[in-house]
């Protein structure tokens, strides 16, 4: 793991490269993923089992396509007690945080005028569970109940289904717990454009949420217009500010917890204390090598992973705000003093008994965050994105009669006569 000093021309183009970290779709990945959204555009669910046959090696019809109530009771029976209260923890704990979330409509009445805006929960979401050989029952929580807090009639969820043709205990565990209506086992972009166009087998849905592989995510933008999505989530990031009071071994293990998550991870350290540098470097080359995933980790931190020397905090929290980071570390003396300085973040973390692992599962906030600094205009995924807003407006003949002279002006303002017009023919006296 690399250390750089700020201003350094080794340091510049540290920052530059994590920039273009996720850099332009490659032509034959959007390529692929167009064929695979119009095979199943045209072909429903034989261009479905085909695809999942070709991809996952697994042979699907129109029943075995859907997750049965049998193979929930199997999941519940074969999973450990100790696992399925945890889960049940992290859910509580998320479902109490997002519950404060939850908009109502609205009404403001004044004389002769009502308006409002009316909050309605989304017919039918799609959550994309990523699985295979990995299983993330994590994130199906975090989708899942915003999408039930908010009030949404139908949830449906597709995950790519290992080569025995089941799915992850855990995650359908997880998808139980949160009252998930139908689980589909199709992953990858096929899993998207189903969710997107609709086969006889999955329904259309109104929105898609989840995380995913390149090809899942190039699927997700692409069919945005057709469905709603709820962002294009790029390789996840850390960025820790620490002092000269925080622990070496506690900022690397932190590192580490991000790093081992893909070869296109970013962790950094940005602190004004050189020993506490040199230290967190020597203390990640230790735990590294005890990691089952070493090998992801190293080739993360090879590429998009440094520790930073600062000149002080302004500085650390000046060059985080230009990173506008998905996951920042505050591990400091007081972060609570230093919090007013970041502008942009998907989620904080104050302190060091506060780790990113903790807001990875059960802190209750939710952990899908806006990546590749979109964090300067993006949230995190909340009920907000499972509720669309409609405005209303009801005038009575008398305030509208008031305001029409108003109107008139504005329209003919503007060149469009018949705007005008339609206000001024309602005039009754």
């Amino acid at each position: 793991m690399r250390l750089l000093h700020a201003g350094s021309r080794e340091c510049t183009l540290f920052f530059s490269q994590l920039r273009s970290r996720q850099g332009t779709m490659p032509v034959e990945v959007e390529q692929a993923v167009r064929d695979i959204l119009e095979e199943i555009r045209t072909g429903g669910d034989a261009a479905l089992f085909d695809l999942t046959q070709r991809f996952d090696g697994v042979r699907l019809d129109a029943t075995s396509v859907q997750v049965g109530p049998g193979e929930i009771d199997e999941a519940y029976a074969a999973l450990a007690p100790a696992s399925l209260e945890a889960l049940k923890t992290a859910a509580s704990r998320i479902r109490a945080f997002h519950l404060r979330q939850l908009r109502s409509s609205w009404f403001s009445e004044e004389d002769g005028a009502i308006v409002g805006m009316l909050a309605r929960p989304l017919e039918r979401v799609g959550i994309y569970a990523p699985g295979g050989t990995a299983a993330y029952p994590s994130t199906v929580l975090m989708n899942a109940i915003p999408a039930a807090i908010a009030g949404v009639a139908e949830v449906v969820m597709c995950t790519p289904p290992s080569r025995d043709g089941k799915v992850a205990g855990a995650v359908l565990v997880a998808a139980d717990l949160c009252g998930v209506h139908a689980i589909y086992k199709v992953g990858g972009a096929q899993a998207i454009a189903a969710m997107a166009y609709g086969t006889a087998s999955i329904p259309k849905v109104d929105k898609i949420v989840g995380p995913g592989n390149v090809y899942v995510a190039t699927a997700k933008r692409l069919v945005f217009g057709q469905v709603g999505i709820d962002m294009i989530a790029g390789p996840t990031e850390l960025l820790i500010i620490a002092d000269e009071e925080a622990r070496a071994a506690w900022v690397a293990a932190d590192i580490l917890s991000q790093a081992e998550h893909d070869p296109l991870s970013s962790a950094m350290l940005l602190t004004p204390s050189q020993r506490l540098a040199e230290e967190v470097v020597d203390e990640v080359k230790r735990q590294v090598a005890l990691l089952p995933r070493r090998q992801i980790a190293e080739t993360s931190l090879e590429q998009f992973g440094a520790v930073v020397v600062v000149k002080g905090l302004h500085e650390a929290a000046t060059l985080s705000n230009e990173v506008s980071p998905e996951h920042l570390e505050l591990q400091v003396k007081d972060p609570w003093g230093l919090l007013p300085q970041i502008r942009h973040a998907g989620a904080i973390f104050m302190g060091g008994a506060s780790p990113e692992v903790v807001g990875d599962y059960l802190a209750g906030p939710n952990h899908v965050l806006p990546t590749g600094g979109t964090a300067r205009f993006a949230s995190p995924l909340s009920v907000d994105d499972f509720q669309h807003r409609t405005s209303l407006i009801a005038f009575s003949q008398q305030k509208l009669e008031a305001l029409e002279p108003t109107l008139v002006e504005l329209a003919r303002l503007e060149g469009l006569e018949a705007h005008a017009r339609a206000a001024s023919i309602r005039r009754l006296a």
